[in-house]
């Protein structure tokens, strides 16, 4: 028989409404008793309930917990439940399983750095709060001992809010000088320190103005475009470290006498013997010595059809054993694996993509020296001015270095990602990097995968309808008998057709082959061509035959995913070059290609191939968007300039990519990349607004009519409107 599809359908009774489910508990120490499974097909609330149902059903299982947003489950179960035992479950439950090791993914599990910037932002807000409300009645009038009062009170309330709220500045600008280098966060720390200390000398010489209000205003929008940026880089995790977690930690190793033990995987050794159980996972590159089975290679491989193989036949880490128990010679086992080797892969493009500079960052190159330079130039003017008034010079520093405080540049890229970022999910589509649209909007070649990208990776039978009912009736009673992709395919298609199967006796499947019974009499099997004695055509199929009749061929094909056709017509007419790169044989590749008007494409690439010819347009000059669902995908997905995969896909796959399709449908893609060029003219008008409004101000500061409160109002109304502005997106 044929493929194995990547994914199984899905069990949900009804997406309907469920009690959300707990966050993973992924920071604890992993133990015997806890397990965690990777679920990529679950997409809803109904999802969780099946899964949680099912698993705690289970004898042996305390809890399961599933966490949709990571798309996995964490059970706790007694030392004698193994992952297999659960991916077992989870496969008659209709859902795709692979086991995660927790230790790799604890280091990614908690977001502390999100969580401290909201609390220090919360803490200047309030404190902000409670000063403004103390400079108002400065404003009224207060004087003399009670203005004096509430300036004390006030320093009571900034000083300690700045030292707390204030750290991430003050870290990064001391690290930046540390380097012998300026960043943004260098005339930041010196403005609100400025601001901060100036308020302090005044409190303390009994003067009229303080500034503390100033100083927490300034931090207090400082940290919401902080916290902006933060929200849109969170999602993003190492794709490397899911590969990593994907390797199957532990493997069944056979000793002398047949004897078995369950050994870490890290203690295998070229040249031993491990047994590969139907359903399991492959843990190591190897020979197989004993049996004779169907390998699943999509995930690795991307290819649709699943292929017969041997003793003498080489395995990979990370396929799947479909039929039958195998005894494999290890070759390679841990880091020296094919899939480790992958993981290493995805590292390097990685931290390639990751130095792509940002439209802010390469604003700030300029900026920050300009601000430094500036307020310096305002100072040492006014010393000689005033013949010497360090205070009088110092105060209009200050005010020039606040109202030049890059706080409007500091929003005007978060500000119009999250407003962009909003309009996309409500297309389905989450973007995960920071800077994933500034580079969406500069692509011009785009690289799809087929299996579970164009296509939905689910096989559709075709041709029922030209086979007597006779014949439909004994292929069905069959293929219930199995659990191979086509088997299940055409059992669901029989049924919705009102078929009943047949009643057979002796029924049996025969690993690699298919399955057999006998039917009145007669030796009916159900499998692949060559055990039929049938000659094989170029469409995917299985053949029945019953008794000595000549095989009957069903047909099948690969669904479309909805949009597909949608989404390249609108690139190819926004002038892209659109390719297909594909692991799938030849024919389906080139079938697919002409539906969609795709003239560039390639079949039979394997992972390394996919990521060299993304690479190779890139080193052509290029602008490379990869979309693609399968662990074969990842390492093209990393290299691209900016990569989108479907919510359906590995996760690794997933982390590795910058954007995710929430949804099934492929048509957002063009409206993401219009969105895209839209969000950077309104990142390029903002960083217009802030200047503009620079060369309104800075004259005012330099001149000595703007104090360091007037120019921290200034400051905090050019962010406002920048996010007006960024708000437009929306």
């Amino acid at each position: 028989m044929s493929t194995a599809m990547r994914s199984r359908p899905s069990a949900c009774p009804a997406c309907a409404v469920a009690p959300a489910a707990e966050a993973l508990g992924q920071g604890d120490e992993p133990d015997e008793a806890r397990l965690l499974l990777s679920l990529p097909t679950i997409h809803c609330a109904g999802c969780i309930s099946a899964v949680e149902r099912g698993l705690n059903a289970e004898p042996g299982i305390r809890s399961a917990r599933v966490n949709l947003t990571l798309k996995r489950v964490s059970v706790e179960a007694e030392p004698e439940v193994t992952a297999d035992d659960l991916i077992g479950v989870l496969d008659r439950l209709g859902y795709e399983a692979h086991e995660l090791d927790p230790g790799v993914l604890s280091r990614t599990a908690t977001d502390r750095a999100g969580r401290d910037i909201l609390m220090r932002l919360a803490v200047a807000g309030f404190a902000m709060m409670n000063v403004m409300l103390l400079s108002v009645a400065v404003w009224s009038g207060a004087a003399d001992a009670t203005r004096d009062l509430f300036h004390w009170i006030s320093a009571a309330i900034a000083l300690p809010t700045i030292a707390f709220s204030a750290q991430p500045f003050f870290r990064n600008a001391w690290s930046a000088l540390s380097a012998r280098r300026l960043n943004m966060d260098v005339p930041i720390s010196l403005a609100i320190i400025l601001a901060a200390g100036m308020s302090l000398y005044e409190t303390m010489q009994s003067g009229r103005h303080a500034y503390f209000d100033a100083a927490l205003s300034l931090t207090f929008f400082l940290l919401a475009g902080r916290y902006l940026d933060h929200r849109t880089r969170a999602v993003a995790r190492s794709a490397a470290e899911e590969l990593a977690a994907l390797e199957v930690p532990r493997a069944l190793r056979v000793g002398e006498g047949d004897a078995e033990e369950t050994v870490a995987i890290s203690e295998l050794a070229a040249g031993d013997i491990v047994r590969v159980k139907p359903g399991a996972r492959v843990p190591v590159d190897g020979v197989i010595t004993e049996g004779q089975t169907e390998i699943d290679r999509s995930l690795l491989t991307g290819e649709s059809l699943p292929v017969f193989a041997g003793a003498g036949a080489q395995l990979s880490a990370g396929e799947v054993n479909l039929t039958g128990p195998l005894l494999v010679r290890v070759t390679a086992a841990g880091e020296d694996s094919s899939l480790h080797r992958m993981a290493d892969l995805v590292a390097v493009a990685e931290s390639s993509r990751n130095r792509y500079t940002s439209l802010a960052d390469r604003a700030a190159r300029i900026y920050a020296p300009g601000v430094h330079l500036l307020s310096l130039l305002a100072f040492l003017g006014w010393m000689v001015i005033s013949g010497g008034d360090v205070r009088l010079a110092l105060n209009i520093a200050v005010a020039v270095l606040i109202i030049t405080c890059p706080c409007a540049l500091g929003l005007a890229v978060p500000a119009v990602t999250t407003a962009a970022s909003g309009r996309l999910f409500k297309r389905g589509m989450l973007i995960k990097d920071g800077t994933a649209l500034e580079r969406l909007a500069e692509i011009d070649t785009v690289v799809f995968d087929k299996t579970g990208t164009l296509t939905l990776g689910a096989p559709e039978a075709t041709n029922l309808g030209e086979h007597p009912r006779r014949e439909l009736e004994v292929a069905l009673a069959l293929a219930l008998q199995s659990s191979h992709p086509l088997a299940r395919s055409l059992a669901q298609a029989a049924r919705a057709a009102g078929i009943q199967p047949a009643r057979l006796s002796d029924v049996a499947e025969v690993p690699g082959y298919g399955v057999e019974g006998q039917w009145r009499g007669e030796t009916v099997r159900f499998g692949r061509a060559a055990w039929l004695g049938a000659v094989p055509g170029e469409a995917t199929a299985a053949w029945l035959r019953i008794g000595a009749a000549d095989p009957i061929e069903f047909t099948f094909a690969d669904s479309l995913r909805p949009g597909a056709e949608e989404a390249v017509a609108a690139l190819k007419a926004q002038g892209k070059a659109v390719h297909l790169i594909s692991g799938d044989a030849e024919g389906p590749v080139a079938d697919l290609a002409e539906r969609l008007g795709i003239t560039d494409w390639a079949a039979g690439a394997l992972p390394e191939d996919k990521a060299a010819r993304v690479q190779a347009m890139s080193d052509s000059g290029a602008r490379v968007l990869m979309v693609g669902d399968g662990l074969n995908d990842t390492a093209a997905l990393a290299a691209a300039h900016v990569s989108i995969s479907p919510a359906t896909a590995l996760d690794a796959a997933r982390v590795a990519s910058d954007i995710v399709l929430l949804g099934k449908d492929l048509a957002p893609l063009g409206e993401a990349v219009i969105t895209a060029r839209k969000s950077t003219r309104r990142i390029k008008e903002n960083f217009s607004i802030a200047a503009l409004y620079n060369m309104i101000a800075v004259p005012i500061a330099l001149i000595g009519l703007a104090t360091p409160l007037a120019a921290a109002l200034a400051m905090s109304a050019s962010s406002i409107t920048v996010s007006l502005n960024a708000l437009r997106l929306r």
